[in-house]
């Protein structure tokens, strides 16, 4: 889970993608609307399948505590 991290300096302490501003909920939030990958992709070049993944995989294991 290294490309997320959770620094609160950035984001007020939310959890974003490494080397970015970009919240993991905002990734989430274009993912659940309906925007698949590559949409997201496409609005953010400086990410990978692999940072939108990290996002999903975190959102996992914190519904999995539920």
């Amino acid at each position: 889970m290294n490309r997320i991290e959770l620094n609160p300096e950035i984001c007020n302490g939310r959890p974003v993608i490494r080397g970015t501003r970009i919240a993991v909920h905002t990734i989430l939030g274009f993912l659940s609307a309906g925007d698949s990958v590559q949409d997201v992709l496409d609005g953010y070049p400086q990410l990978t399948q692999a940072d939108i993944l990290a996002c999903l995989d975190r959102s996992e294991e914190h519904t999995s505590e539920l």
